[in-house]
């Protein structure tokens, strides 16, 4: 990894307080540039529009999505400001390149009665893991955070009486969220039975910050704090367990979280908030969400809706 690499990625840590799993995402695409660059034997500061354009050209003829070269070129627009900030290059060749337009998709949702059936069903196991599952269940749902928020989630997070918690966010941001009576109950039930248990388990010695269970709020069976990739492993488990395939994922909860609360007549600002969106542009997106089941719904059950 070269020294401007290294610059940015410190740059993003250290200046703008990114979360490791976005600093990689950076990294990775520079490095696929970078790769592309030393085959055409280009060199960082001689790129141009032309450069670009071809670099653009040959991910799409490999099968590159459309959506994915719109976030690499923001990745790449993003370093080589830095690269100019820095003065390792005199022009930003990407500042006058516009994205590829991508076919826009809106985020999968799931039905309120599915919802609660995944939550009533899961309830009935009689596993172990039970309790902390049906907490994190609970949790992704009535709370609508991210999966990297629930992971670094610890005990001192908690508000119980108050029914409150709070998540930091992107970029190191804090904000306190309200949760519901019933996921009250599922958090503390998992705290007095299970979490305990977990953390006795641990052999971790207290020197990573990442791993440490003393302050950890969610523990896998080894108990050290829940990762984001343990998380996912764990959502496809309840899906196994109480027999209910409907891809669950922790966006699709923070989705249906979204969705919901907006066809209850929920403000958008509130609910930017709630999800802790920078920008009301990003919150938006569940409006067409609704938009989208209604015409699913008045399609389906108005039958003059059909084409003859």
């Amino acid at each position: 990894m070269n020294k401007p690499i290294i610059d940015f990625r410190l740059y993003l840590k250290n200046e703008r307080n990114y979360s490791p799993q976005t600093i990689s995402s950076y990294t990775h695409d520079i490095e696929g540039f970078f790769k592309f660059l030393l085959k055409e034997d280009i060199e960082m500061d001689e790129v141009d529009q032309i450069v670009i354009r071809n670099y653009l050209t040959e991910e799409l003829n490999r099968g590159v999505s459309k959506r994915s070269l719109k976030r690499r070129l923001s990745s790449l627009g993003h370093f080589y400001k830095f690269l100019q900030k820095r003065e390792y290059i005199k022009d930003n060749p990407f500042l006058f390149v516009s994205s590829p337009k991508a076919e826009k998709k809106y985020p999968k949702t799931l039905y309120k009665d599915q919802i609660r059936q995944i939550l009533d069903l899961n309830k009935k196991r009689d596993d172990e893991m039970m309790a902390r599952d049906q907490a994190i269940l609970s949790t992704l749902y009535f709370t609508g955070m991210r999966a990297s928020e629930l992971v670094g989630l610890d005990l001192q997070s908690l508000f119980l009486k108050q029914r409150m918690i709070r998540v930091i966010g992107k970029g190191n941001k804090e904000r306190i969220v309200p949760i519901s009576e019933e996921c009250q109950k599922d958090i503390t039930s998992y705290i007095k039975t299970l979490r305990n248990v977990l953390s006795s388990r641990c052999k971790n010695d207290g020197k990573s910050i990442e791993l440490n269970s003393k302050r950890a709020l969610f523990l896998n069976d080894q108990g050290d704090r829940l990762t984001v990739r343990g998380l996912e492993y764990i959502l496809d488990e309840i899906e196994k367990k109480t027999g209910t395939f409907v891809g669950l994922h922790p966006h699709i909860l923070r989705h249906s979280f979204a969705t919901h609360l907006l066809e209850n007549g929920a403000d958008l600002r509130v609910i930017q908030e709630l999800l802790g969106h920078e920008s009301l542009n990003t919150t938006q997106i569940y409006t067409h969400v609704s938009e989208e089941d209604m015409k699913k719904e008045y399609s389906a059950f108005f039958p003059r809706a059909h084409k003859k």
